[in-house]
């Protein structure tokens, strides 16, 4: 592409104006849980994705229910959309802005979401303007936005899946890991432990109960036991309770888990192995409700050549474009699972996901923006 580094160039000089469009998204607080806040910041990103790209050729709105709805955007160009990934939605509170507000100190930029991942819309937003203004093709393209995913996609995952359908490869503007792409992904379980016992005086009656804690204790012990670190697999217990008072044999206790694994080997394994799990008192009984909330992200050929493709574009534009798997999961992992080429953390550089500390760096909005270009165009 002879044209690349005017596309550097090009993205240089609209720093400022990029840097005001992240400020004013970043200063609509958009939690996942506030439907009237999400709705409020979806009708700001309608009216900003017109006035940056245009109308598009078609807009479908999703109502997401209790949850942020889901808008999908296509917009013209040559060949079959590329589709783009990305959620509004933040983990951050209504007035948390109150008391971080938006910060601009040297390269870095502080403020609630602003990695994860308001600066990732941002940037892929600019890169297809670069390409408009300089004359250079860019592919059709389907933009996904939805406002659930920090809560796990429930509403939107079928819009998702659905939006995939005729895409050639998908980009996922989730911030990067230490500015390495994600190419595989861990998946996630979320299941929830109920056991029943009988209730009974733990001092006149001890031998009439049944304890559901002691139930609960050895199930959570046997998931534990499931973990194995060198597969990439790890189980976690993470949140328990259960019974009444101390002089009582508990007749109820649950507890809610969390379970990650690198393939579907090891999902399988773990599925045998919660299908097995049993009372060990026969007057008690547990339970294991739940299941898969994300598939795994394996790394394909076909992800390895998306990677490829980036890097080797990357590295025209003088930067050093890294890969890597991490344990978190993204809406990614539900396209890579339908077997479409994925590349994932093509969004921010920086740090502090769901932390106070979370922040981006101004240089690495610029690169990222220039290179996504690049891959647009690359694919006409």
């Amino acid at each position: 592409m002879s044209d690349i580094r005017a596309l550097r160039d090009w993205v240089g000089i609209r720093r400022e104006e990029m840097l005001a469009d992240l400020g004013t998204y970043v200063g609509i607080e958009t939690p996942s849980d506030d439907k009237e806040s999400l709705a409020a910041g979806l009708s700001w990103l309608d009216g900003w994705l017109n006035e940056r790209l245009g109308a598009a050729t078609s807009v479908r709105h999703v109502d997401g229910g209790v949850h942020g709805d889901i808008r999908v955007y296509d917009y013209a160009g040559e060949g079959e959309p590329v589709l783009v990934l990305c959620h509004y939605d933040t983990v951050w509170p209504r007035g948390t802005l109150a008391e971080w507000p938006f910060t601009v100190d040297g390269d870095k930029v502080t403020g609630p979401g602003v990695f994860d991942m308001k600066s990732g819309l941002v940037q892929a937003v600019w890169a297809l303007r670069a390409l408009e203004d300089l004359g250079l093709p860019r592919p059709a393209l389907r933009l996904v936005l939805n406002g659930d995913e920090e809560i796990g996609s429930l509403a939107s995952r079928p819009v998702i899946e659905e939006a995939a359908a005729g895409t050639r490869a998908t980009l996922v503007f989730e911030a990067s890991a230490d500015g390495a792409v994600k190419t595989a992904r861990k998946g996630v379980g979320l299941f929830r432990i109920e056991a029943t016992g009988v209730e009974s005086h733990a001092g006149l009656d001890y031998a009439k109960g049944a304890s559901a804690v002691d139930e609960l204790a050895r199930t959570v012990l046997a998931l534990h036991g499931l973990t194995d670190v060198d597969a990439g697999t790890t189980v976690n217990v993470g949140v328990v309770a259960g019974g009444t008072r101390q002089n009582v044999i508990a007749g109820s206790a649950w507890g809610e888990v969390d379970v990650r694994v690198r393939t579907a080997e090891e999902a399988a394994r773990i599925d045998a192995a919660i299908a097995d799990i049993r009372a060990r008192d026969p007057r008690a009984k547990v339970t294991v409700e739940g299941g898969w909330n994300r598939p795994v992200m394996e790394r394909s050929p076909a992800i390895g050549e998306l990677y490829e493709r980036a890097r080797g574009l990357a590295e025209r534009l003088g930067v050093t474009l890294e890969e890597c798997s991490v344990g978190g999961a993204s809406d990614g992992n539900f396209v890579a699972a339908l077997g479409f080429p994925v590349l994932d953390g093509f969004g921010a550089v920086g740090d502090g996901a769901h932390a106070r500390h979370e922040h981006i760096s101004i240089a690495g909005m610029l690169e990222r923006t220039a290179l996504a270009a690049a891959v647009f165009h690359s694919f006409c």
